[in-house]
């Protein structure tokens, strides 16, 4: 679903911009709205949410996809965590669905989709354990590197029930905006792939912006 944001990026009190292999982590106080902004469009953002108090209560992709009944994700959609609980809500979405099927990008799965030398290519589940090592403060570790969305990632389902990884459907100033239901650590991976068309198999910036 298409929904324009009511927001000003002049209004924002946090921008940042995101190069493509880097990360972002930060906490989302409770009532604050994140926008994800796809810069030069088809950008993967692979983005994991905890809660800010207790990370081991963290997004569940089964918990959203049974309450809301849809494997899509879009405005109006409410991102649940393990616990079932209410973290998120997307209020706004130029792009029109996201992925939270088709997992982030590991060296393994590189080997496994593509060839053996694609192992040792960057990608994101690299970023997230760089981000982890970097900030020990969040209190975050390798085992809670679990379900995550793939904000602008085009993943159609077939009639099989398969997965499919296709040419996005983003383009440059697409965005997606949520805002948080009790205090969110976001950490997100700015995809690096290159082996799929997620990222047009050239990754780009984003852009965060965060407003009370």
């Amino acid at each position: 679903m298409i929904r324009e944001s009511q927001l000003k990026p002049a209004d924002a009190h946090f921008r940042d911009t995101v190069p493509a292999g880097d990360y972002f982590l930060k906490v989302l106080k409770e009532g604050e709205t994140l926008r994800i902004l796809d810069l030069e469009g088809n950008q993967a953002a692979d983005t994991l949410f905890f809660n800010g108090k207790d990370t081991a209560e963290r997004y569940s992709a089964m918990d959203t996809i049974r309450e809301q009944g849809n494997v899509f994700l879009t405005a109006g959609t409410v991102l649940r965590s393990n616990r079932n609980r209410p973290m998120l809500e997307i209020t706004a979405d130029t792009c029109g669905r996201h992925d939270t099927l088709g997992g982030a990008c590991a060296t393994e799965s590189n080997t496994v989709r593509y060839a053996l030398e694609k192992r040792c290519m960057h990608a994101c589940r690299d970023s997230w354990m760089r981000a982890v090592n970097e900030n020990e403060e969040y209190g975050l570790s390798k085992r809670d590197i679990t379900h995550n969305i793939n904000f602008f990632m085009n993943v159609p389902v077939t009639a099989e029930g398969g997965l499919t990884f296709a040419d996005g459907i983003s383009a440059p100033g697409k965005y997606v905006e949520m805002k948080a239901l009790m205090d969110i650590t976001v950490l997100i991976s700015n995809c690096p792939q290159l082996n799929n068309p997620c990222n047009g198999y050239n990754p780009t910036p984003i852009e965060v912006l965060i407003w009370h």
